[in-house]
């Protein structure tokens, strides 16, 4: 027992750590955005047009509204995103991504493919099918399922053909395949 207590405490800290890694080295990657911004344009991308308040994009994201206010702010302030009266819910507001936040996710998402490319070189397949899944089961610690990414982006991207060839030309030639 006091082997599952000291396995769940590194377990922890590592978590806290990689997380943490990420985040310093993704930025690096992005360079106009930060990992948090690009995560935040993504969760929008990705929920209904007229449905993303702070909420559904906190709910997205695994974090709190007032986290998401916040950044959201930030990002109004530089011209990423546009914040309205919600047409949904009178209390919430509704946010969008401008043309000039599409912009700037686009090449965020070319240089973030890249680092996942790096990021996940040592991986197979099958260990990242793996790794999602124990990902999935630990974020439903608390009884909530994860709200992910996996439906359509509603941002178009037109170079997302280019994106996925470099990816998988990285990819295979870091794995070997």
């Amino acid at each position: 027992m006091n082997n599952d207590l000291f396995l769940m405490q590194q377990i922890y800290s590592a978590l806290f750590s990689v997380a943490n890694k990420i985040q310093v080295q993704s930025d690096q990657y992005l360079k106009k955005l930060t990992s948090k911004q690009f995560m935040v344009i993504l969760a929008i991308a990705h929920l209904p047009e007229d449905q993303a308040s702070f909420n559904n994009i906190a709910r997205k994201l695994g974090t709190t509204k007032q986290n998401v206010k916040q950044l959201v702010t930030t990002m109004k302030n530089i011209g990423y995103v546009e914040i309205a009266p919600s047409q949904q819910e009178k209390r919430a507001v509704n946010t969008t991504i401008t043309k000039f936040g599409k912009q700037v996710a686009l090449e965020a998402g070319e240089k973030g493919t890249n680092f996942l490319a790096d990021l996940y070189k040592n991986f197979s397949t099958n260990v990242l099918e793996t790794m999602w899944g124990l990902l999935k089961k630990l974020f439903r610690f608390d009884g909530e399922e994860q709200d992910g990414f996996e439906e359509r982006s509603n941002l178009t991207i037109d170079v997302l053909l280019k994106v996925l060839k470099e990816f998988e030309r990285r990819r295979n030639h870091i794995v070997g395949k």
